[in-house]
């Protein structure tokens, strides 16, 4: 077994102890009464290279990385960094979060947010849609065909935008044939946890004009940012680089910075 279908057999473990607590029902109901979801589409069809923060305590490949007791304080640093989208991880077993860290996350920032588990079951949406996300990651390895456009369309219908992760060329297709308006390419295997960082050079001329690119992993500095827009991305997602930083509102700044650099600039 790989290291994601470990991780998705956690996932599904610790959702049915949730199912069981909290009715399918009793969500919809709670997301009835949370505010419209925020829509990051504008910002990243605009000028420059956006920036998408990470609330990240441990990962499988480095293990604890940041103790991160207040999650709503770090994304208040990363919003006035200029991040233009904060995402929070929820995986429990590997990643240390809790969907509480996206309500706590979301009663503090004003841009949009995004939940980063390993979603499986259209329950876990309705979970992050009444947690108040705004984005909910959809991993193509993680999901058939079937499934993957059945969790596509029934996120946008609750009004969250999926942020589609691909690893692969024949994924990325697998993602467009889908729906997907915004696919992430992550420069790490979730297998083998390895990072390449010329996966999203490779594969980002694949994803079809009008489609918004996320480069995913291994973004450690604004040297970066430039070279992968360069590349062709149009947002950024960084997490480590952030949480094991000296000053996560400055290490965004920069970021944001790079993204902004004449050298990036999109009309």
């Amino acid at each position: 077994m790989g290291v994601l279908d470990d991780i998705v057999a956690g996932v599904r473990e610790d959702l049915e102890l949730r199912q069981a607590d909290v009715s399918l029902d009793t969500l919809k109901e709670r997301c009835r009464h949370v505010d419209p979801a925020l829509d990051p589409m504008p910002v990243f069809r605009g000028p420059g290279v956006s920036v998408i923060a990470e609330v990240k305590r441990s990962s499988p490949s480095k293990g604890a990385l940041a103790s991160i007791d207040d999650p709503a304080e770090l994304a208040g640093q990363y919003e006035a960094g200029g991040a233009a989208v904060i995402s929070v991880l929820t995986e429990q077993r590997r990643f240390s979060g809790t969907l509480e860290d996206l309500v706590r996350v979301r009663a503090r920032v004003d841009v949009p947010v995004l939940r980063k588990d390993f979603i499986v079951t259209a329950y876990q949406l309705f979970e992050a849609r009444a947690a108040g996300a705004d984005l909910a990651l959809l991993i193509v390895a993680a999901l058939s065909d079937t499934e993957l456009v059945g969790l596509v369309e029934r996120a946008e219908s609750i009004g969250l935008t999926p942020l589609v992760e691909a690893h692969t060329a024949e994924e990325v297709q697998r993602a467009v044939d889908a729906g997907a308006r915004l696919i992430g390419i992550n420069n790490r295997s979730l297998q083998t946890l390895e990072v390449d960082p010329t996966t999203f050079a490779r594969l980002a001329p694949s994803i079809p004009d009008g489609i918004v690119r996320v480069a995913e992993s291994g973004v450690r500095g604004p040297r970066d940012v430039i070279e992968l827009a360069r590349a062709g991305a149009d947002v950024v997602l960084v997490g480590e680089a952030l949480v094991t930083g000296r000053d996560p509102r400055s290490g965004v700044a920069d970021l944001v910075a790079a993204g902004a650099h004449p050298a990036v600039h999109r009309s």
